[in-house]
């Protein structure tokens, strides 16, 4: 007979993951802490957000927050963000490869 110990988060009473590791458990909740966070700024924002909505782009923006804060410190995608071609492709295709020929990128400077 094996013995497993196994973590479990719970949220307003709800099984929402087990885990093998508690590393990984707190992780989670983390996670999930900080998704709630997200969905409360984001249903404060004065933006036409429900709350499933609101629940979904928080859960979101926590399972990215790499690639969040990396936009936030650089003001650019992440390398494989940006390598990934959009989910409509082939509908503009032609479009695609001329729009950024018209268009000059901005960079912020700091006034002196």
């Amino acid at each position: 007979m094996a013995i497993e110990t196994k973590y479990v988060v719970v949220r307003k009473g709800e099984e929402k993951m087990t885990f093998a590791s508690k590393k990984e458990a707190e992780a989670y909740d983390k996670m999930l802490d900080m998704a709630e966070a997200f969905s409360d700024w984001l249903l404060t924002s004065g933006m036409p957000l429900d709350e499933p909505q609101a629940e979904k782009l928080g859960l979101y923006l926590a399972e990215h927050k790499d690639d969040v804060q990396h936009i936030l410190r650089t003001s650019k995608l992440p390398e494989a963000i940006g390598a990934q071609a959009p989910a409509d492709e082939s509908d503009s295709m032609e479009t695609d490869d001329n729009a950024d020929a018209g268009t000059k990128k901005i960079r912020a400077v700091k006034a002196a």
